[in-house]
Protein backbone atom coordinates (compact mmCIF):
# COMPACT_ATOMS: atom_id res chain seq x y z
CA UNK A 1 0.00 0.00 0.00
CA UNK A 2 1.24 3.40 -0.57
CA UNK A 3 1.32 4.55 3.12
CA UNK A 4 3.15 1.39 4.47
CA UNK A 5 6.28 2.75 4.94
CA UNK A 6 4.98 6.02 6.71
CA UNK A 7 2.42 3.48 8.62
CA UNK A 8 5.28 1.50 9.57
CA UNK A 9 7.48 4.68 11.07
CA UNK A 10 4.78 6.33 13.03
CA UNK A 11 3.84 2.72 14.62
CA UNK A 12 7.50 2.79 15.82
CA UNK A 13 6.93 6.40 16.67
CA UNK A 14 4.22 5.65 18.97
CA UNK A 15 5.32 2.21 20.33
CA UNK A 16 8.66 4.15 21.60
CA UNK A 17 7.12 6.94 23.14
CA UNK A 18 3.67 4.73 25.01
CA UNK A 19 5.44 2.73 28.07
CA UNK A 20 3.96 -1.16 27.68
CA UNK A 21 2.50 -0.67 24.01
CA UNK A 22 3.77 -1.85 20.76
CA UNK A 23 2.30 -1.15 17.66
CA UNK A 24 2.93 -3.92 14.89
CA UNK A 25 1.34 -3.19 11.34
CA UNK A 26 0.65 -5.85 8.58
CA UNK A 27 -0.10 -4.50 5.55
CA UNK A 28 -1.06 -5.83 2.03
CA UNK A 29 -0.35 -4.15 -1.35
CA UNK A 30 -3.17 -2.18 -3.59
CA UNK A 31 -3.73 -4.84 -5.49
CA UNK A 32 -4.15 -7.54 -3.22
CA UNK A 33 -6.90 -9.68 -1.59
CA UNK A 34 -7.20 -7.55 1.56
CA UNK A 35 -11.00 -8.82 2.74
CA UNK A 36 -9.47 -12.26 1.74
CA UNK A 37 -6.22 -11.42 4.09
CA UNK A 38 -8.18 -10.35 6.76
CA UNK A 39 -10.72 -13.42 6.53
CA UNK A 40 -7.89 -16.16 6.49
CA UNK A 41 -6.38 -14.48 9.28
CA UNK A 42 -9.68 -14.83 11.54
CA UNK A 43 -9.66 -18.34 10.46
CA UNK A 44 -6.32 -18.84 11.91
CA UNK A 45 -8.03 -17.24 15.07
CA UNK A 46 -5.04 -14.19 14.19
CA UNK A 47 -7.52 -11.39 13.75
CA UNK A 48 -6.15 -7.95 14.54
CA UNK A 49 -6.61 -5.48 17.66
CA UNK A 50 -7.56 -2.67 14.98
CA UNK A 51 -8.43 -3.72 11.05
CA UNK A 52 -9.33 -1.62 8.18
CA UNK A 53 -13.34 -2.11 6.13
CA UNK A 54 -14.06 -0.17 3.06
CA UNK A 55 -18.07 0.24 3.59
CA UNK A 56 -20.96 -1.34 4.01
CA UNK A 57 -19.95 -4.86 2.71
CA UNK A 58 -17.40 -5.26 4.97
CA UNK A 59 -19.11 -4.24 7.06
CA UNK A 60 -21.65 -6.74 6.76
CA UNK A 61 -19.03 -9.52 6.84
CA UNK A 62 -17.35 -8.07 10.17
CA UNK A 63 -20.72 -6.62 11.90
CA UNK A 64 -19.94 -8.66 14.52
CA UNK A 65 -16.35 -7.80 15.60
CA UNK A 66 -16.54 -4.05 15.86
CA UNK A 67 -16.44 -2.17 18.49
CA UNK A 68 -18.58 0.70 19.77
CA UNK A 69 -16.72 4.01 19.22
CA UNK A 70 -19.51 6.51 19.66
CA UNK A 71 -17.93 7.89 22.98
CA UNK A 72 -14.58 8.50 21.45
CA UNK A 73 -14.19 12.10 22.03
CA UNK A 74 -12.38 12.45 18.06
CA UNK A 75 -16.07 12.01 16.86
CA UNK A 76 -16.59 15.68 17.02
CA UNK A 77 -14.08 16.51 14.53
CA UNK A 78 -15.58 14.40 11.80
CA UNK A 79 -18.53 13.97 9.97
CA UNK A 80 -17.02 11.15 7.81
CA UNK A 81 -17.23 8.14 10.65
CA UNK A 82 -18.70 5.27 9.60
CA UNK A 83 -22.56 4.23 11.40
CA UNK A 84 -23.89 0.69 11.60
CA UNK A 85 -27.61 0.67 10.69
CA UNK A 86 -28.67 1.72 14.52
CA UNK A 87 -26.78 5.08 14.21
CA UNK A 88 -23.70 4.00 16.54
CA UNK A 89 -20.15 4.81 14.98
CA UNK A 90 -17.58 1.96 14.60
CA UNK A 91 -15.24 3.21 12.25
CA UNK A 92 -13.03 5.58 12.27
CA UNK A 93 -12.01 7.21 9.18
CA UNK A 94 -8.30 7.12 8.31
CA UNK A 95 -8.55 9.76 5.31
CA UNK A 96 -10.64 11.77 2.98
CA UNK A 97 -9.14 10.42 -0.44
CA UNK A 98 -10.49 11.41 -3.98
CA UNK A 99 -9.85 11.75 -7.01
CA UNK A 100 -10.36 13.24 -11.05
CA UNK A 101 -8.77 13.27 -13.85
CA UNK A 102 -5.38 14.34 -13.21
CA UNK A 103 -3.32 16.47 -15.46
CA UNK A 104 -0.24 18.27 -16.01
CA UNK A 105 -0.65 22.06 -16.11
CA UNK A 106 2.03 22.93 -18.11
CA UNK A 107 2.09 20.40 -20.76
CA UNK A 108 -2.45 20.93 -21.43
CA UNK A 109 -1.42 25.18 -21.29
CA UNK A 110 1.43 23.88 -23.87
CA UNK A 111 -1.28 22.47 -25.83
CA UNK A 112 -3.54 25.73 -25.78
CA UNK A 113 -6.37 23.48 -23.77
CA UNK A 114 -7.80 25.41 -20.37
CA UNK A 115 -8.72 22.72 -17.82
CA UNK A 116 -11.46 25.08 -17.09
CA UNK A 117 -13.47 24.13 -20.07
CA UNK A 118 -12.87 20.29 -20.00
CA UNK A 119 -16.65 20.00 -17.94
CA UNK A 120 -18.68 17.78 -20.62
CA UNK A 121 -17.61 14.79 -22.57
CA UNK A 122 -17.51 16.74 -25.95
CA UNK A 123 -15.48 19.15 -24.95
CA UNK A 124 -13.45 16.36 -23.50
CA UNK A 125 -12.90 14.65 -26.41
CA UNK A 126 -12.20 17.15 -28.49
CA UNK A 127 -9.11 18.46 -26.42
CA UNK A 128 -8.26 14.73 -25.91
CA UNK A 129 -8.39 14.36 -29.99
CA UNK A 130 -5.94 17.65 -30.35
CA UNK A 131 -3.47 16.53 -27.68
CA UNK A 132 -3.33 13.33 -29.58
CA UNK A 133 -2.55 15.32 -32.42
CA UNK A 134 -0.01 17.10 -30.97
CA UNK A 135 2.14 13.97 -29.52
CA UNK A 136 5.72 15.20 -30.80
CA UNK A 137 5.23 18.56 -29.85
CA UNK A 138 4.69 18.05 -26.51
CA UNK A 139 7.43 15.00 -26.19
CA UNK A 140 4.21 12.31 -24.89
CA UNK A 141 3.43 8.80 -25.42
CA UNK A 142 0.05 9.28 -25.30
CA UNK A 143 -2.88 11.48 -23.84
CA UNK A 144 -3.37 9.10 -20.64
CA UNK A 145 -2.48 7.00 -18.72
CA UNK A 146 -4.85 4.49 -17.51
CA UNK A 147 -4.13 0.81 -16.16
CA UNK A 148 -7.32 -1.90 -15.73
CA UNK A 149 -5.43 -4.80 -15.71
CA UNK A 150 -6.15 -7.85 -13.49
CA UNK A 151 -2.85 -9.40 -13.71
CA UNK A 152 -0.99 -6.42 -13.24
CA UNK A 153 -2.60 -5.68 -9.78
CA UNK A 154 -4.86 -2.36 -11.32
CA UNK A 155 -7.82 -4.11 -11.17
CA UNK A 156 -9.03 -1.10 -8.45
CA UNK A 157 -8.71 1.73 -11.15
CA UNK A 158 -11.71 0.83 -13.07
CA UNK A 159 -13.19 -1.74 -10.85
CA UNK A 160 -13.39 0.23 -7.85
CA UNK A 161 -13.21 4.28 -8.65
CA UNK A 162 -13.60 4.43 -12.52
CA UNK A 163 -17.46 2.71 -11.69
CA UNK A 164 -17.58 4.94 -9.21
CA UNK A 165 -18.37 7.69 -11.78
CA UNK A 166 -21.57 5.87 -13.24
CA UNK A 167 -22.69 5.37 -9.50
CA UNK A 168 -22.06 9.00 -8.56
CA UNK A 169 -21.17 11.15 -10.76
CA UNK A 170 -23.04 14.16 -11.13
CA UNK A 171 -25.44 13.23 -8.65
CA UNK A 172 -26.00 15.47 -5.07
CA UNK A 173 -22.90 13.96 -2.57
CA UNK A 174 -25.17 12.00 -0.90
CA UNK A 175 -27.25 10.55 -3.83
CA UNK A 176 -26.80 7.05 -3.51
CA UNK A 177 -29.64 6.32 -5.50
CA UNK A 178 -28.22 4.68 -8.53
CA UNK A 179 -25.73 2.75 -6.34
CA UNK A 180 -28.84 0.97 -4.35
CA UNK A 181 -30.66 0.21 -7.73
CA UNK A 182 -27.16 -1.57 -9.19
CA UNK A 183 -27.41 -3.69 -5.68
CA UNK A 184 -31.16 -4.39 -6.60
CA UNK A 185 -30.67 -5.44 -10.58
CA UNK A 186 -31.57 -2.29 -11.80
CA UNK A 187 -29.31 -0.10 -14.11
CA UNK A 188 -30.21 3.67 -15.81
CA UNK A 189 -29.86 2.56 -19.16
CA UNK A 190 -28.89 6.09 -20.50
CA UNK A 191 -26.48 6.94 -18.19
CA UNK A 192 -24.77 3.15 -18.68
CA UNK A 193 -24.76 4.13 -22.27
CA UNK A 194 -22.82 7.48 -21.41
CA UNK A 195 -20.66 5.73 -19.37
CA UNK A 196 -19.07 3.30 -21.26
CA UNK A 197 -19.06 5.43 -23.79
CA UNK A 198 -16.87 7.26 -21.90
CA UNK A 199 -14.36 4.87 -20.43
CA UNK A 200 -14.26 3.95 -24.55
CA UNK A 201 -12.51 7.94 -24.86
CA UNK A 202 -10.52 6.61 -21.78
CA UNK A 203 -8.99 3.62 -22.90
CA UNK A 204 -8.70 4.71 -27.07
CA UNK A 205 -6.48 7.47 -25.62
CA UNK A 206 -4.43 5.75 -23.15
CA UNK A 207 -1.22 3.71 -23.65
CA UNK A 208 -2.16 0.54 -24.44
CA UNK A 209 0.16 -1.68 -22.96
CA UNK A 210 0.11 0.12 -19.73
CA UNK A 211 -3.52 0.09 -19.92
CA UNK A 212 -3.86 -3.83 -20.83
CA UNK A 213 -1.39 -5.47 -18.47
CA UNK A 214 0.44 -2.31 -16.23
CA UNK A 215 1.10 -2.39 -12.85
CA UNK A 216 0.81 0.54 -10.57
CA UNK A 217 4.17 1.72 -11.20
CA UNK A 218 3.65 0.95 -15.09
CA UNK A 219 0.64 3.32 -14.74
CA UNK A 220 2.60 6.05 -12.83
CA UNK A 221 5.84 6.12 -14.79
CA UNK A 222 4.35 7.93 -18.07
CA UNK A 223 2.46 10.71 -16.18
CA UNK A 224 6.01 11.09 -13.87
CA UNK A 225 7.82 11.20 -16.66
CA UNK A 226 5.78 13.46 -18.73
CA UNK A 227 4.97 11.31 -21.41
CA UNK A 228 1.34 11.46 -20.82
CA UNK A 229 -0.75 14.41 -20.03
CA UNK A 230 -3.27 12.95 -18.07
CA UNK A 231 -3.91 10.27 -15.33
CA UNK A 232 -6.68 8.15 -14.42
CA UNK A 233 -5.37 7.84 -10.21
CA UNK A 234 -6.49 9.42 -6.98
CA UNK A 235 -4.49 11.63 -4.10
CA UNK A 236 -2.70 8.84 -2.52
CA UNK A 237 -0.21 8.58 -5.12
CA UNK A 238 1.07 11.72 -4.14
CA UNK A 239 3.75 9.98 -2.05
CA UNK A 240 4.93 8.36 -5.20
CA UNK A 241 5.22 11.01 -7.28
CA UNK A 242 7.35 12.88 -4.61
CA UNK A 243 9.41 9.70 -4.85
CA UNK A 244 9.83 9.69 -8.23
CA UNK A 245 10.74 13.53 -8.17
CA UNK A 246 8.18 15.06 -9.96
CA UNK A 247 8.35 19.08 -9.88
CA UNK A 248 6.05 20.16 -12.26
CA UNK A 249 2.35 21.25 -11.46
CA UNK A 250 -0.73 19.09 -11.43
CA UNK A 251 -4.33 19.18 -10.56
CA UNK A 252 -7.68 17.45 -11.11
CA UNK A 253 -10.27 18.22 -13.49
CA UNK A 254 -13.78 15.99 -12.85
CA UNK A 255 -14.70 13.48 -15.01
CA UNK A 256 -17.36 14.74 -17.76
CA UNK A 257 -18.83 11.74 -19.05
CA UNK A 258 -21.58 13.17 -20.57
CA UNK A 259 -23.45 16.30 -22.27
CA UNK A 260 -25.89 16.87 -20.54
CA UNK A 261 -24.85 18.68 -17.36
CA UNK A 262 -21.33 20.34 -16.24
CA UNK A 263 -19.22 18.25 -14.49
CA UNK A 264 -17.04 20.12 -12.51
CA UNK A 265 -17.13 18.59 -8.71
CA UNK A 266 -14.02 15.53 -7.62
CA UNK A 267 -14.91 12.51 -6.11
CA UNK A 268 -14.50 12.68 -2.36
CA UNK A 269 -14.60 9.83 0.34
CA UNK A 270 -13.30 8.37 3.24
CA UNK A 271 -12.74 5.30 1.41
CA UNK A 272 -11.59 3.16 4.25
CA UNK A 273 -12.20 3.15 8.62
CA UNK A 274 -10.57 1.84 11.42
CA UNK A 275 -12.26 -0.89 13.36
CA UNK A 276 -11.45 -2.42 16.77
CA UNK A 277 -12.34 -5.91 17.28
CA UNK A 278 -14.16 -6.27 19.95
CA UNK A 279 -12.90 -9.88 20.91
CA UNK A 280 -10.36 -8.68 22.46
CA UNK A 281 -9.61 -7.60 26.07
CA UNK A 282 -10.26 -4.32 27.31
CA UNK A 283 -6.99 -3.31 27.99
CA UNK A 284 -6.47 -3.82 24.37
CA UNK A 285 -9.12 -2.02 23.13
CA UNK A 286 -8.16 0.75 25.76
CA UNK A 287 -4.82 0.88 24.09
CA UNK A 288 -6.10 0.89 20.38
CA UNK A 289 -8.57 3.64 21.26
CA UNK A 290 -5.63 5.91 22.73
CA UNK A 291 -3.83 4.89 19.24
CA UNK A 292 -6.77 6.57 17.46
CA UNK A 293 -6.82 9.49 19.77
CA UNK A 294 -3.05 9.75 19.05
CA UNK A 295 -3.52 10.34 15.26
CA UNK A 296 -6.20 13.28 15.89
CA UNK A 297 -4.48 15.18 19.02
CA UNK A 298 -1.30 14.82 18.45
CA UNK A 299 1.58 17.34 16.58
CA UNK A 300 3.09 13.96 15.19
CA UNK A 301 -0.46 12.15 14.23
CA UNK A 302 -1.16 15.38 12.16
CA UNK A 303 2.80 15.11 10.39
CA UNK A 304 2.10 11.32 9.91
CA UNK A 305 -1.49 12.56 8.09
CA UNK A 306 -0.25 15.46 6.36
CA UNK A 307 3.58 15.27 5.46
CA UNK A 308 4.10 11.47 5.62
CA UNK A 309 1.26 10.16 4.29
CA UNK A 310 0.67 12.51 1.88
CA UNK A 311 -3.36 12.03 3.50
CA UNK A 312 -5.87 15.03 3.48
CA UNK A 313 -7.04 14.47 6.95
CA UNK A 314 -11.21 13.75 7.61
CA UNK A 315 -10.67 15.46 10.94
CA UNK A 316 -11.23 19.07 10.93
CA UNK A 317 -8.73 20.55 14.40
CA UNK A 318 -6.10 19.08 11.98
CA UNK A 319 -4.48 22.13 10.00
CA UNK A 320 -1.43 21.17 8.64
CA UNK A 321 -2.07 21.46 4.82
CA UNK A 322 -1.14 18.76 2.43
CA UNK A 323 1.94 19.66 -0.03
CA UNK A 324 0.93 17.14 -2.91
CA UNK A 325 -1.24 18.59 -6.21
CA UNK A 326 -3.62 16.16 -5.90
CA UNK A 327 -4.35 16.61 -2.04
CA UNK A 328 -4.40 20.00 -2.43
CA UNK A 329 -6.80 19.73 -5.21
CA UNK A 330 -8.99 17.61 -2.64
CA UNK A 331 -8.90 20.59 0.43
CA UNK A 332 -9.92 23.30 -2.38
CA UNK A 333 -12.84 20.91 -3.55
CA UNK A 334 -14.28 19.89 -0.20
CA UNK A 335 -13.66 23.73 0.26
CA UNK A 336 -15.86 24.83 -2.53
CA UNK A 337 -18.51 22.10 -2.30
CA UNK A 338 -20.12 20.47 -4.97
CA UNK A 339 -18.79 16.95 -5.15
CA UNK A 340 -19.35 13.39 -5.70
CA UNK A 341 -20.04 10.91 -3.67
CA UNK A 342 -18.09 7.27 -4.26
CA UNK A 343 -20.09 4.72 -3.43
CA UNK A 344 -17.91 0.98 -4.93
CA UNK A 345 -18.50 0.82 -0.96
CA UNK A 346 -21.73 0.07 -1.24
CA UNK A 347 -21.27 -2.88 -3.42
CA UNK A 348 -21.74 -6.62 -2.17
CA UNK A 349 -17.83 -7.09 -0.76
CA UNK A 350 -15.36 -8.43 -3.15
CA UNK A 351 -17.35 -7.23 -5.97
CA UNK A 352 -14.99 -4.78 -7.67
CA UNK A 353 -12.21 -7.32 -7.63
CA UNK A 354 -14.37 -10.62 -8.55
CA UNK A 355 -16.88 -9.08 -10.67
CA UNK A 356 -15.77 -6.06 -12.40
CA UNK A 357 -12.65 -5.58 -12.73
CA UNK A 358 -12.16 -8.78 -14.96
CA UNK A 359 -15.04 -6.76 -16.82
CA UNK A 360 -13.21 -3.65 -17.22
CA UNK A 361 -9.88 -6.02 -18.44
CA UNK A 362 -11.66 -7.53 -21.02
CA UNK A 363 -12.96 -4.17 -22.50
CA UNK A 364 -9.29 -3.01 -22.20
CA UNK A 365 -8.32 -5.90 -24.39
CA UNK A 366 -11.08 -4.72 -27.29
CA UNK A 367 -12.30 -1.15 -26.31
CA UNK A 368 -14.14 -1.20 -30.06
CA UNK A 369 -17.92 0.12 -30.55
CA UNK A 370 -18.81 -3.84 -30.15
CA UNK A 371 -16.94 -3.71 -27.20
CA UNK A 372 -18.94 -0.78 -25.84
CA UNK A 373 -21.87 -3.11 -26.26
CA UNK A 374 -20.26 -5.96 -24.54
CA UNK A 375 -19.43 -3.63 -21.67
CA UNK A 376 -23.07 -2.13 -21.42
CA UNK A 377 -24.36 -5.77 -21.42
CA UNK A 378 -22.01 -7.26 -18.90
CA UNK A 379 -22.48 -4.77 -16.60
CA UNK A 380 -26.18 -4.88 -16.74
CA UNK A 381 -25.56 -8.55 -16.14
CA UNK A 382 -23.56 -8.19 -13.06
CA UNK A 383 -26.33 -5.44 -11.69
CA UNK A 384 -29.26 -8.68 -11.61
CA UNK A 385 -26.42 -11.50 -10.13
CA UNK A 386 -25.99 -8.97 -7.61
CA UNK A 387 -29.54 -8.62 -6.94
CA UNK A 388 -29.92 -12.55 -7.23
CA UNK A 389 -27.80 -12.83 -4.57
CA UNK A 390 -29.49 -10.81 -2.05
Amino acid sequence: MEISEALQNFAKLYSDKTEGVTVKVESVGGGADYSGNLTAKHTADQLPDLFVIEGDGDYGLWKDYVTDLSGEKWNEETTLAYKDPEGKVVGFPVAIEGFGLGYNVELLKKAGVDPAELTTYSKLEEAFKKIDGMKAELGIDSVLSMAASVSGGTWWVAGHHNFSVYLGGGLEFTDTSVADKFNKGEVEEERLNDYAKYVKLLFDYSDQTVLATGTYDNQLAPFANQKAVFIHQGNWIDPSLKAMNVAFEYDYISHPFNDKQEFKGLYLFAPSFYVINNKISPEKAQAAKDFLSFLVYSEEGADYMVNQAGMVPAFKNVTLQPSGGFSKALVRANAAGGNYGVYFGKLPAGTGQSKLAPIFDVFAQDHSDEGVTFLVADLTKLAQELAAQQ
